[in-house]
């Protein structure tokens, strides 16, 4: 991936301004800043530019605008310039599609709205944000072995797998701690859960890296380099001032909470403060932010899905930031574009399961001698006959005890649901071929 080109400079095209010139552009500036879609110079040098004017005059005028709606944040480049953001139209209009997708109105199926089924929802979402996450910082891993890891609670049994239950176990405390200010110690709890036994040394996780530790951000395939983060010795005042900016004591304005948990994610990344593992750290970090400001759906939105579609535009969203004054803005616009495909991407996963709850409440209307997870296990099987169900597998999807997963599995045998044979110390249950046929002559159905 090639780095974006640097802006020409301003002061530069303005010394080389006509009066005549000035006089065009001021009379074009409202026009054209009002349909500014912010794209980077590097994006915008290849475009059409309005009749009458060049790709630097252009951009003369783009810039002033933008520049003049700047709010500084706190967290300063390595040179010590500031970065800064704005919000643009089309930022202020992919907000509000965020905020109104995120609403209570997102038409979620009765299981998800019921606290006893919730869980197994929120499982789902956490195992895939734990898989795509690490998928994203090179884990070889496929969806079907890892999911099966981690439904069956099985040890990982590579580095690889490490990392995805890592992730796992990581967002699954970032639930416990939605309440909790985020300090030092808890962003060192969650890098050490992050990086459990995947660093090459195990002594680097949950501590800053030391200044003999040289880090860089490089291009795998060119070995270009995108990023020399701050020096380690500034690391643990920059640290506080991203707790403060995280717990929403700076700055002395109102940031709306999409726009301050992107910004989060990005100051971490930023200053990659650890040795390895900055970037699972830093999106669990987004995920945190949100969930604190209430933003309950979060529970089963995976932004690493969306990211891993297109990882090289995550990663030139970062560059563009960098190559034109450290304007956040463009990281911003590409993360809530994310979160937009992320909660689409929820809207018909829950529109197909409405249609999958539909069709097998077909099946198994009337049958109420059996719980919703019993009924949820009957749903997949219908789908998926060959699946093989474990009692711990079903005891993780639900979040109930080990004793009540036996229960419910050992209870759905008796009713001829399923059938059961044992594979050393595991049972292993499996649906009949004819199990839409049974359920329908299934004596625990109402009676017409």
């Amino acid at each position: 991936m090639e780095i974006p080109k640097h802006p020409p400079n301003l002061t530069s095209i303005s010394n080389a301004f006509t009066e005549g010139q000035f006089t065009k552009l001021v009379s074009q500036w409202q026009r054209w800043t009002i349909d500014d879609r912010y794209l980077h110079w590097d994006d915008l040098r290849h475009r059409t530019p309005p009749d009458g004017c060049t790709h630097e005059e252009w951009w003369y005028v783009l810039k002033v605008a933008r520049t003049g709606n700047y709010r500084p944040i706190g967290l300063l480049s390595n040179v010590g310039g500031p970065f800064v953001f704005c919000q643009p139209n089309n930022l202020t209009e992919l907000l509000q599609q965020v905020d109104r997708g995120l609403g209570l109105t997102i038409g979620l199926p009765d299981a998800v709205s019921s606290a006893a089924s919730r869980d197994r929802y929120v499982i789902n979402t956490l195992i895939e944000e734990s898989i795509t996450s690490s998928q994203l910082e090179g884990a070889a891993t496929t969806r079907a072995v890892a999911k099966e890891m981690l439904r069956s609670g099985r040890p990982p049994r590579d580095r690889n797998e490490r990392m995805v239950l890592n992730n796992f176990l990581t967002m699954q405390r970032i639930r416990e701690l939605r309440r909790e200010r985020l300090t030092g110690d808890i962003l060192f709890e969650l890098h050490r859960l992050v990086t459990d036994g995947t660093l090459d040394d195990p002594g680097a996780a949950g501590r800053f890296r030391r200044a003999d530790e040289k880090i860089r951000v490089i291009d795998p395939i060119e070995g270009t380099e995108f990023h020399l983060p701050p020096s380690a010795d500034e690391l643990h005042k920059r640290v506080e001032a991203m707790c403060a900016f995280a717990n929403g004591e700076t700055p002395g304005y109102f940031i709306h909470p999409v726009i301050r948990g992107i910004i989060l994610h990005f100051w971490l990344a930023y200053d990659h403060p650890f040795v390895d593992g900055n970037g699972r750290t830093a999106r669990a970090l987004f995920y945190w932010s949100m969930l604190r400001n209430e933003y309950e759906l979060f529970e089963f939105i995976s932004i690493s899905e969306i990211i891993l579609r297109a990882p090289v535009k995550y990663a030139r969203a970062f560059l563009l930031t960098e190559t034109d004054g450290n304007d956040l803005t463009y990281f911003i616009l590409h993360q809530t574009e994310v979160i937009r495909e992320a909660v689409k991407s929820l809207g018909a996963y829950l529109q197909r399961k409405r249609e999958e709850l539909r069709s097998a409440g077909e099946s198994l209307r009337g049958m109420q001698a059996l719980n919703h997870r019993q009924q949820a296990l009957l749903v997949h099987a219908l789908r998926e006959l060959d699946t093989i169900y474990q009692i711990v597998a079903h005891q993780r999807a639900h979040g109930v005890t080990h004793q009540t997963a036996r229960d419910d599995l050992f209870d759905l045998v008796n009713r001829g649901l399923l059938t059961v044979r044992k594979s050393g110390r595991s049972y292993l249950f499996r649906a009949p071929s004819d199990l839409a046929e049974r359920l329908k002559r299934h004596p625990a159905r109402k009676s017409k």
